[in-house]
């Protein structure tokens, strides 16, 4: 076992055209073998910062606090990701650009839970502000030369054994560090939701400030943490776009990530499993168009990027069975 390059903008050889009959190569078993392992690397590679910024506005909104500026720390996290790697390198550049999605959402929550400002429009503001300020400090600190910006990606790290599992080895078992991050925060979420004091204390503050307040909970500081904390983790989504995904860095590369994690939460219904399993249907949602396209498809396969919004509706609405957002969510504190 040992980590190896796999290359920017390789995103676990999710892009390769497929063999099939008429390009070149025989038709069969082991060329759609080839096919469904070749997409299912893309997807749980797309998933991945999908899942990682998700699971951290799971607890954000668990404690009552909808962050629509994780977008902004989503970018950040790219940025801070990309000067870290440069100067540190690319492990280094993964908690560098933790650091700065926290700090971003740290100023989110000094406005929407300190001060009890309007969530949706202090995060939108957020939002706003951190696409314009990196454009700036990237410009300033590259200049024209950023658009060919090359820096040192985090390795893959292959897991014996599991990795050899036809199929699903390849895709869930050698990816980079990130990947791994994203399994192993699903369990200790769940745990740390459902089975802690702390937890409930969190949960309690998102579904009935005053009750949680009564019961001795601080709520400001509660809901501080949690924000914080999924900024955290958006960033970490944002460093794996620029030191996994692709390599580089430009603006807006966050793409809309951010505002697709908390339709992942939704989708999920703020359950951890659950979000992590939306994830995982938003990469593969988003691995297809790419797969229909190397098959030259007669599809039309934007619609497909399209249906995992439209559950996200559904499942909201109740569709799927009993979706409930927390009480508290949206809601300052005290009012």
């Amino acid at each position: 076992m040992g980590p190896r390059d796999r290359g920017a903008g390789d995103t676990g050889r999710a892009h390769r055209r497929p063999n099939r009959p008429g390009n070149g190569a025989e038709g069969g078993p082991v060329t759609d073998l080839a096919a469904l392992s070749s997409f299912l690397v893309s997807a749980v590679g797309l998933a991945v910062p999908l899942a990682l910024a998700a699971l951290g506005e799971t607890v954000s909104e668990r404690s009552g606090v909808i962050n629509i500026g994780l977008e902004g720390s989503v970018i950040w996290g790219a940025l801070g990701g990309a000067l870290g790697a440069l100067a540190m390198g690319p492990y280094w550049g993964l908690a560098a650009g933790a650091l700065a999605g926290g700090l971003a959402a740290l100023v989110f929550a000094g406005f929407a839970v300190r001060l009890g400002t309007d969530q949706i429009i202090t995060g939108t503001a957020v939002t706003i502000g951190s696409l314009g300020f990196t454009g700036a400090v990237f410009q300033s600190r590259f200049g024209a030369t950023g658009l060919a910006l090359e820096l040192p990606t985090v390795p893959v790290w292959e897991v014996p054994l599991l990795s050899r599992i036809p199929v699903l080895g390849p895709a869930f078992f050698d990816q980079a560090v990130t990947a791994y991050l994203a399994y192993a925060m699903v369990p200790l979420l769940g745990w740390f939701l459902f089975r802690t004091r702390w937890g409930l204390a969190l949960r309690a503050a998102g579904e009935s400030p005053e009750a949680a307040h009564a019961a001795g909970v601080p709520v400001v500081g509660t809901r501080m943490l949690a924000a914080v904390f999924g900024g955290l983790m958006a960033g970490l989504a944002g460093a794996h776009l620029s030191l996994v995904h692709t390599g580089t860095f430009a603006e807006n590369m966050s793409a809309g990530k951010g505002f697709i994690a908390i339709a992942v939460v939704v989708l999920g219904r703020w359950q951890p499993w659950g979000v992590f399993a939306a994830a995982l249907f938003f990469g593969g949602a988003e691995a297809l168009q790419f797969t229909l396209q190397a098959l030259d498809a007669d599809l039309p396969y934007p619609l497909f990027l399209a249906l995992p919004y439209v559950l996200s509706l559904a499942a909201l609405a109740g569709w799927f069975g009993r979706s409930r957002a927390p009480e508290g969510l949206a809601l300052p504190w005290p009012r």
